[in-house]
């Protein structure tokens, strides 16, 4: 019986996996979102979970719906993209770059700094806090892009719920913070609506890893625990747009569970901290 139950446990994976790759087939044919390299561990749990929460016994079943209703789809999209994100999460990373990585982009007359996967925003806001404190913001261009409309829309608006505060006033100030991180948002109600100031130079914009190409030159690229999210070849791809937008030693932040290490890029960068996942572009052989 126990060797059944496993034999029938493997073959419904199986079948999971083949709708699930049925399904990212008619997103990216119909929707042209691409989600065919994305790890499938991740994936089927996020698949598994919208099936429930959006009333369908199977995932071929949520194809049929989503291929019909584009309003299912973008219901679909939030779950593919679930956006978990804090303000200067991992401190000791903005610290890092304030310390190691600043020094060299104040001796830049203008910045460009990309933000990929940017989510609704913390990151954005945390990065232009930190530029704004060491005079860099004025002369900053950030690009902070994303696959999910949704989520942009939330990040161009800078509100975020003011329980979050006490959380993210802690990470700023591991983070090196140099003011009281409530100057940079009014409370309302139950929300915290950030300083628009500090977007004045930020350009949000639909961008995906796995389509598109380069839009320009930068000095800083961060994309941080997006790559987790995605298979060996899309992880390379992403890192190729990332080395080949960066200027000349420029910088690249990954996440704390991310690594060029065992690809193709793993010679074309430095570690400039390598516990905190920050490395430089090397000068070509």
């Amino acid at each position: 019986m126990d060797a059944e139950n496993g034999t029938y446990l493997t073959v419904h994976h199986t079948v999971t996996d083949i709708e699930l790759r049925l399904l990212m087939e008619a997103i990216y044919a119909q929707y042209n979102y691409d989600f065919r390299d994305y790890a499938i561990t991740s994936q089927r749990r996020r698949v598994l979970h919208a099936m429930r929460q959006l009333a369908c016994s199977s995932i071929s079943q949520l194809q049929d719906k989503m291929l019909h209703d584009a309003s299912i789809f973008m219901q679909l999209l939030q779950f593919l993209t679930i956006p978990v994100s804090e303000m200067f999460r991992d401190p000791s990373y903005y610290l890092a770059l304030r310390q190691q990585v600043v020094p060299f982009l104040k001796t830049y007359p203008s910045l460009k700094i990309w933000i990929a996967g940017c989510s609704t925003g913390e990151e954005v806001y945390s990065m232009a806090i930190l530029l704004r404190e060491e005079g860099l913001l004025e002369r900053s261009i950030i690009y902070a892009t994303d696959i999910n409309p949704q989520s942009l829309e939330k990040a161009r608006k800078g509100v975020f719920p003011l329980a979050n505060m006490k959380a993210y006033t802690e990470n700023y100030q591991h983070a090196g913070g140099v003011r009281a991180f409530s100057d940079y948002y009014t409370a309302a109600y139950d929300a915290a609506l950030f300083d628009k100031s500090l977007c004045d130079n930020v350009s949000f914009a639909d961008h995906s890893l796995a389509t598109d190409s380069v839009f320009s030159e930068t000095n800083l690229v961060c994309c941080r625990n997006v790559l987790i999210y995605f298979n060996k070849p899309l992880q390379e791809r992403a890192l190729g747009l990332f080395h080949e937008s960066l200027c000349h030693r420029g910088f690249l932040g990954l996440g704390s569970k991310e690594s060029i290490d065992f690809t193709v890029y793993a010679n074309k960068f430095e570690p400039l901290s390598k516990s905190e996942r920050i490395f430089r572009k090397r000068q070509p052989l």
